[in-house]
């Protein structure tokens, strides 16, 4: 890119999850947020079908490019770096982009799927890589890892759908075994609360199972804690930042998704009321729950601060954190002084530090004259 030419920004939104619509409302902050005389946004967006719909220079509200944007894509050709129209004879040119921002949650998205996609067609992007990325949606190979790191994390067991459709009283007698009532049962690979119960008796386990299985081929089961809900904010690639933590008050019994999307009332407390000791041991674990996941770029550390012990426990890292104006990842980066255009600035700028980082590694070798005919004889 040369001087002043703006950078333009593949803005990716929407996707074949069950948090499509938190993805759109997260997509136009970052939309309003990006800075017209640095950036130039292209609208990518993927309908709950699966198809990739890009908006014309008209189509500025993200359910227009859905509802009737051109079909493109991008071939996973590292010399192509551009969306190509599906239809060549529509006469839409390819157009190129420098960075893609994948404003996906979820299946799909938030999964490590797109993330290798974007590797195979060598373009920068912004947030964790295919590996955190895959990590960071699946909670039962996280909370293994965050155990392997030695982080405080809550007992909990995880099977799979298979399994309980087809030893529903064995899975039911395990969790008896495990554990007292109440429990959380949760889909495994899925975020935004989507699927996730609160069970108070053995009676609602089964529907509880049932509910989450609908979302997942895995089921995590965990030992519900009286706990306050506090998050911190992480950036960065080698070098790691971490936010002032922000506490989540939920006016439900538990911050599940009509709280958290569809509902008015949750209060959000930026900075949470805490003691300096109490700051810096949040900051610690979220930075090591980062590197354990092998994390880039950005993530949301989700802790559990238990009342009656104020004991603290990782629950969950989330690679691709919400991103409306109300979300807490970028409300507590400007309460720790960085404001939200400048956040944009800064993982944009960190997802070509990392691309031109791995431009440094090599992927083939050059053989000695005559090895390669020897090698196919």
């Amino acid at each position: 890119m040369t001087s002043g030419k703006r950078i333009r920004v593949g803005i990716l939104f929407g996707g074949r999850s069950g948090e499509h619509e938190v993805s759109l409302a997260s997509a136009a902050s970052v939309l309003r947020a990006l800075h017209p005389e640095k950036y130039e946004p292209v609208l990518i967006g993927i309908s709950k079908d699966g198809r990739w719909l890009v908006g014309s220079s008209a189509q500025k509200m993200l359910p227009e490019v859905l509802k009737s944007g051109e079909r493109m894509f991008i071939p996973p050709d590292p010399t192509v770096a551009s969306l190509v129209p599906i239809a060549p004879a529509s006469g839409r040119p390819s157009i190129s982009v420098d960075v893609v921002f994948p404003v996906l949650h979820g299946t799909f998205g938030e999964d490590g799927t797109v993330q290798g996609f974007l590797e195979m067609a060598g373009l920068p992007y912004v947030g964790a890589g295919v590996l955190a990325s895959a990590v960071g949606m699946d909670k039962d190979v996280q909370k293994r890892l965050f155990k392997e790191a030695r982080l405080p994390i809550v007992p909990f067991i995880a099977f799979s759908r298979a399994r309980w459709e087809g030893d529903r009283a064995g899975v039911i007698r395990d969790v008896k075994k495990n554990f007292k009532f109440p429990v959380f049962v949760k889909p495994a690979t899925l975020g935004s609360s989507v699927g996730m119960t609160r069970v108070k008796a053995a009676h609602e386990l089964a529907a509880g199972i049932d509910a989450a299985a609908e979302f997942a081929l895995k089921i995590l089961v965990e030992r519900a804690v009286n706990a306050r809900e506090i998050e911190v904010a992480v950036l960065g690639n080698e070098k790691i930042e971490a936010s002032i933590p922000g506490e989540i008050v939920p006016h439900r019994e538990f911050y599940d998704y009509a709280a958290k999307y569809l509902e008015s009332g949750t209060g959000l407390i930026i900075p949470a009321q805490l003691k300096k000791s109490q700051v810096a041991k949040f900051q610690e674990y979220a930075i090591r729950a980062f590197q354990a996941i092998d994390g880039t770029g950005m993530a949301r550390c989700d802790f559990f601060l238990e009342r009656k012990t104020n004991k603290i426990f990782i629950n969950e890292v989330n690679t691709i954190p919400g991103f409306t104006s109300i979300s807490m990842y970028p409300k507590m980066w400007e309460a720790t002084g960085l404001p939200y255009s400048k956040l944009i600035d800064r993982l944009i700028e960190l997802a070509f530090e990392l691309h031109r980082e791995k431009s440094r590694t090599r992927y083939s070798i050059e053989l000695p004259a005559g090895a390669a005919g020897a090698l196919e004889s």
